[in-house]
């Protein structure tokens, strides 16, 4: 796996943090002594850049990655939804709600024909549809949505 968006966007980083990011990215539970082997330092300078790469914020964290489908979450829909108000105050509204919803897995304001692309994972068409109908329908500023239901993911989860 190649960070090419870290390595192009943050000129800062040399190879040593590069390597870094992309051992940490592939198992965030690698061992200092284990990283620092794989990238050709010793134990502290690896451990200092470690830090540091976590106080400037370019690691954000670490978290267990869950396998949805081994979860029972197998449909995915993306929703596009159109927004009745698009002032700041309704948008804040709308991003504060739509944060709250657990089957909301990711929402990105989009310039283009429609105001957010949500993508929303449940179950089956039966859960999609009463979150649709309980929960995204009852989203503040609501004017419309449009679901488009995926057959088949075919790269999911990063770069």
């Amino acid at each position: 796996m190649k960070l090419l968006t870290v390595q192009t966007a943050h000129a800062g980083l040399d190879r040593y943090d590069r390597a870094i990011l992309e051992a940490l990215a592939r198992d965030g539970r690698m061992s200092i002594a284990d990283l620092a082997r794989h990238i050709g330092l010793s134990k502290s300078p690896t451990q200092a850049r470690v830090k540091r790469l976590e106080a400037e914020g370019v690691i954000a964290g670490y978290r267990a990655l869950l396998d949805p489908l081994r979860l029972g979450l197998t449909h995915v829909a993306f929703v596009e939804v159109r927004l009745a108000d698009t002032r700041e105050a309704a948008l804040q509204a709308f991003n504060r709600a739509v944060r709250a919803i657990p089957e909301v897995e990711q929402a990105h304001m989009i310039a283009g024909g429609f105001d957010y692309l949500l993508k929303v994972r449940t179950a089956d068409i039966q859960a999609y549809r009463q979150v649709l109908a309980e929960k995204l329908g009852a989203l503040p500023h609501v004017a419309s949505t449009s679901t488009y239901v995926a057959m088949e993911a075919v790269k999911e989860g990063g770069v």
